[in-house]
């Protein structure tokens, strides 16, 4: 790792500061593990010969060998809309930079990214992902957080035999929750993950928590999902390894109104830690009921939810104090090869555009596009599914999140909010 990053590992912000940065009352960041398994709409219409890019106010015209499709699912709405809510800008950066073809082997392809929205709903992921393979005959997919949207678009792409590249889930959720076995041969040939997994989530927990002092028994709170099993699994033992205490009530199901069994098995067991990987809406209805029935804990550190500045300030008060995960952030030291902004860059573009503060999946959805371009240039023939497969196995490129390099890990850093 850069040492950029290395000099940011252990320290203390003061509250201002990671406010500032990171819009949440304390972070970690996270420079993702990339894990490799083998195996809305378009910005330009073709017409015979040539395609007419439409991408802002400029209209030029490409004589190309042919058009590259890339579908892109993402959930635009439903529960998980948050990670959706940077999707225009850096569809449209994306767009503009293409807007004069990819050259692949001495040939300029023209290239047309269609988003689909998947609701945060595998039903509705899975439809949009048969809509783009048969109906749109897309060459290429990617889809990004959360495994309601990952793993049904992943499963299609796989039976089709369609090259897909995903990110934005722990890969164990993306991995076991689509049914590989532990110990056994990977059963996917076409479809490819970059994520960090359950396992680096709780390196970076245990090294913030530790510098708290607590009773050492936590609270967890796993939904009845893919996430949620993946955190029993491969998350709750770690932090066990770590000294701690784990209270697990039991899983719940999305959705649900009620958290009392949960709240009073904390209170019950003095639970002064508090983590778990909900969805953005049952985590502020847990955090609401607990702060009623009087539950509080010294830490409360949660991934998936209350990453976003307007569920936070939904909130009120008693979303101050609260901790969450960032996996990119302005300051990585790292650029996108399809755009050439540097993540400072990309950050002050969005915020300039939007109005909006700065959030993680602002690079990481720009990292997963780059990679997916990135492999298409290297499979030498973008319109041959098998060559893009073939080149995601061994794929490398620096993208806003970091290195990319399929079968490695990176380690995490983190940073650790003091007030």
């Amino acid at each position: 790792m850069s040492d950029e990053i290395d000099k940011f590992v252990g320290v203390r912000l003061t509250r201002r500061e990671l406010l500032k940065r990171a819009g949440v009352g304390a972070g970690v960041l996270m420079v993702p593990g990339l894990v490799g398994a083998c195996g809305g709409g378009s910005g330009t219409t073709t017409t015979a010969g040539a395609t007419t890019s439409t991408a802002g106010a400029t209209t030029t015209t490409v004589a190309t060998a042919g058009t590259i499709k890339v579908g892109f699912v993402s959930p635009r709405t439903g529960p998980a809309a948050g990670f959706g809510q940077a999707d225009g800008y850096i569809l449209d950066l994306v767009r503009s930079k293409l807007a004069s073809g990819l050259e692949v082997g001495g040939k300029t392809y023209a290239v047309e990214i269609i988003d689909r929205d998947g609701q945060t709903n595998p039903a509705v992921g899975a439809s949009v992902a048969q809509e783009l393979i048969n109906s749109d005959r897309v060459d290429l997919m990617l889809a990004t957080s959360t495994p309601e949207t990952v793993n049904p678009v992943a499963d299609a792409s796989e039976a089709a035999g369609v090259p897909c590249m995903s990110a934005v889930t722990p890969w164990e959720s993306w991995y076991f929750g689509r049914g590989a076995k532990p110990g056994e041969p990977s059963p996917f040939k076409w479809t490819y993950h970059m994520s960090a997994g359950v396992t680096l989530l709780a390196d970076a927990y245990l090294s913030l928590w530790s510098q708290l002092e607590t009773n050492k028994k936590v609270g967890v709170m796993f939904a009845n999902d893919a996430d949620g099993n993946a955190m029993r699994a491969g998350f709750a033992p770690m932090l066990e390894k770590g000294g701690y205490t784990i209270v697990d009530p039991g899983p719940y199901q999305n959705g649900s109104n009620d958290y009392s069994f949960l709240i009073a098995e904390f209170k019950a067991e003095g639970c002064e830690v508090f983590t778990g990987l909900p969805q953005s809406p049952d985590f502020a209805t847990f955090w609401r009921q607990a702060v009623q029935q009087g539950y509080k804990p010294k830490i409360a550190q949660i991934g998936k939810a209350c990453q976003f500045a307007a569920e936070l300030e939904a909130l009120g008060s008693i979303g101050v104090g609260l901790a969450s995960v960032f996996y990119w952030s302005p300051v990585y030291p790292y650029a996108s090869p399809v755009t050439n902004l540097t993540s400072q860059e990309l950050a002050n573009g969005y915020e300039e555009a939007t109005g909006k503060q700065w959030f993680s999946q602002v690079g990481a959805t720009l990292s997963l596009l780059d990679a997916g371009i990135e492999a298409l240039k290297a499979s030498g023939n973008p319109l041959d599914k098998a060559a893009v497969a073939e080149a995601m196995k061994t794929l490398k490129v620096e993208v806003p999140i970091g290195k990319l390099e399929w079968g490695k890990q990176v380690r995490c850093r983190t940073w650790l909010y003091t007030p």
